[in-house]
């Protein structure tokens, strides 16, 4: 059976009314409509959304924009002039990246001071590069002195490491391809670079760059004390990109838990000065796993999530609750005088955010989270952070259930040219990409199909050919977020956004590294006043979120339009 989905779309917002049930109908792209309803809205789903929580953002400090460019920083600014070694920017020439962006510009510097740095800055402004370059510069110039930095009792150098959280295995593989894209003079890669995620186990050589899954990592570092040992001290710079999905949702606690037990080594280090290498393995192991959690419920909540992978660790879980229960109970004089000093402590690492989109409103939001752990980590933000890019053009067509199917073919035809070209048409669901792929392929327009439901290899293989090759690929949001394809030019979403996430990673696609792009929006009567908020925020210049935060007077309206179209149904009956 299908369900009819309520006009509204918008994840603040209560369903109107519930679900209507409706017959079975042979194609899954056949379009649903209740003529008893004065709004209409895309039925290319079939499932009903996921409501979501409304969102706000940080307002963050921005750096002041230099020349006329909104993209690259002045012509006098160079790699060699914020920090980078000769080395270093002969790679990134290589590269193709001569010029520094103005969000590389700012945070490079930034990073490269040693303390804590907050990136938050718009889609396609090169936060990646980014923090890649400082920390390679940093890595670098350790690994030319590390003959000279050896212990008494070692025979080995000490070794400094990177570690990189993303959210998802493809992310994880991204990052990994472009630190490994900086060469030096002999075509090698200057750093050793390793990703451990999916069926990667942990390397066998020594990388300098770990990148991982905070469940991956976990469930390499846990059961191997001796490895967690080794791995905690070796980290000297943490980086957490999309930081504020790592920071929210099923990735909190896990990620909470890696910074704690960060943290905790770093007190460790900070009472043995005298000697690193004797510090003792047996405190190590018998509280760092104490001290990454507040009590057992943060335990018992505790869920290995992947995005993209499962790590099927429940039972050993729920095993290690029990225990870790009895050493909270046990040291419990420890833990307060851990509270009483681990904010004087002498710290050892450097820890890096970065993001797209950052919310800080509200106690459980990222930017809040961040405050609150990191008060004095320095803040970088984009100057077109949750605002309208200029090299963006958006054109918005209102559809009703006759002219959308025309409307979205029009769209995908009108934008996309022979040649190299790229269109991502969005969908809110699973359902809803399918039912859009076959109208396309109705249509006699081929399209390649993205989202959860095809494995790792199957996506990877899609986002290959499609990058490659061009095309039209229809997706979901996991398309959306922090996948990096070049030359997208146009956008089109067939479902709406329902949160100002979404849709600033959404349109945050095309228009990247200084490019042009465009992005069509296909809405309904029932999304008109959002649009209209929208499109108001971007020609004053004001942050996208602001139309979607404004959740009383939306409601107020839609409880106006229900009454109105309850009146008419009891009429009509």
């Amino acid at each position: 059976m299908l369900l009819y989905r309520s006009a509204s779309l918008l994840p603040p917002y209560e369903l109107l009314s519930p679900p209507k049930l409706l017959s079975q109908f042979r194609h899954a792209h056949s379009f649903l409509f209740n003529p008893s309803r004065s709004s209409s809205s895309l039925h290319f789903w079939l499932n009903p959304p996921r409501r979501r929580p409304a969102r706000a953002f940080a307002t963050a400090a921005v750096a002041e924009r230099k020349g006329t460019d909104t993209f690259y920083a002045d012509e006098d600014v160079s790699w060699i002039s914020l920090g980078v070694s000769d080395r270093l920017s002969r790679a990134l020439y290589n590269a193709g990246i001569d010029r520094p962006s103005l969000t590389q510009a700012a945070c490079v510097p930034a990073i490269l001071s040693r303390k804590d740095v907050v990136v938050a800055a718009e889609t396609g402004s090169g936060k990646t590069h980014g923090y890649l370059v400082p920390l390679i510069e940093r890595l670098c110039a350790v690994s030319d002195d590390s003959a000279e930095t050896v212990s008494d009792q070692e025979s080995t150098p000490l070794r400094r490491l990177c570690l990189v959280l993303c959210p998802n295995v493809l992310l994880c593989e991204q990052v990994v391809r472009m630190a490994n894209g900086l060469c030096g003079d002999d075509g090698e890669p200057l750093l050793r670079v390793a990703s451990v995620c999916g069926r990667q186990g942990w390397p066998v050589n020594k990388p300098d760059i770990v990148v991982s899954t905070p469940a991956a990592l976990l469930n390499n570092i846990d059961p191997n004390k001796p490895r967690r040992l080794e791995f905690l001290r070796g980290v000297k710079y943490v980086v957490f990109d999309e930081a504020d999905m790592l920071l929210c949702g099923g990735f909190q606690n896990k990620v909470i838990r890696l910074i704690n037990m960060l943290r905790f080594d770093e007190k460790l280090l900070s009472r043995s000065k005298e000697s690193v290498s004797e510090l003792p393995m047996e405190l190590e192991s018998e509280h760092s796993s104490n001290f990454t959690l507040d009590n057992k419920e943060d335990v018992q909540t505790e869920i290995i999530s992947e995005g993209e992978e499962d790590s099927g660790d429940v039972d050993d879980l729920a095993e290690d609750v029990d225990d870790l229960a009895e050493d909270v109970e046990a040291v419990s004089n420890e833990r307060k005088d851990w509270r009483r000093v681990r904010k004087n402590y002498e710290r050892s690492k450097q820890y890096i955010f970065v993001a797209a989109t950052l919310p800080v409103n509200g106690k459980k939001t990222a930017g809040a989270v961040l405050k609150k752990m990191f008060p004095n980590a320095n803040w970088v933000s984009g100057n077109y952070l949750h605002c309208h890019n200029p090299r963006l053009k958006q054109r918005w067509v209102e559809v009703t259930l006759e002219t959308q199917v025309d409307e979205l073919i029009k769209a995908v035809n009108q934008g996309f040219k022979a040649g190299d070209c790229r269109t991502m048409v969005f969908a809110n669901t699973v359902e809803a990409v399918e039912a859009v792929a076959n109208v396309l392929l109705k249509a006699g327009i081929d399209c390649y199909r993205y989202h959860k439901n095809f494995s790792l290899e199957e996506r990877t293989q899609t986002l290959a050919d499609f990058q490659e090759k061009g095309g039209i690929i229809v997706c979901t949001d996991a398309a959306a977020r922090g996948v990096d394809i070049p030359n997208v030019s146009h956008v089109i979403q067939a479902d709406f956004a329902t949160s100002a996430v979404d849709f600033l990673h959404r349109v945050g696609r095309t228009a990247r590294a200084g490019q042009f792009g465009l992005v069509t929006s296909l809405y309904t009567e029932s999304n008109r006043d959002l649009v209209a908020a929208v499109c108001q925020a971007g020609d004053i210049g004001q942050p996208v979120e602001s139309a979607f935060s404004r959740k009383r007077s939306f409601r107020n309206k839609l409880k106006k339009r229900a009454a109105l179209d309850k009146v008419r149904d009891l009429s009509t009956a």
